[in-house]
């Protein structure tokens, strides 16, 4: 019965982690901001540190089943 939350919360978390690295490559790509009025190199840094978290986050849920 336990399981179900964790899986719920494994696929938030990687479907987030995915979704924010695969947005911060697509903005690095074209060279166009990924937050507004900051330095480029640390916000895009930041949000893949953030991205990669929630992936690394969402694996270890589901090593928990």
């Amino acid at each position: 019965m336990e399981s179900g939350p964790a899986i719920f919360a494994g696929i938030v978390f990687a479907l987030f982690g995915a979704g924010l690295l695969t947005w911060t490559g697509a903005r690095v790509v074209h060279r166009a901001p990924v937050a507004h009025g900051a330095n480029p190199v640390t916000s895009a840094a930041l949000t893949s540190l953030a991205g990669a978290a929630a992936l690394v986050l969402g694996v270890w849920c589901f090593t928990r089943i």
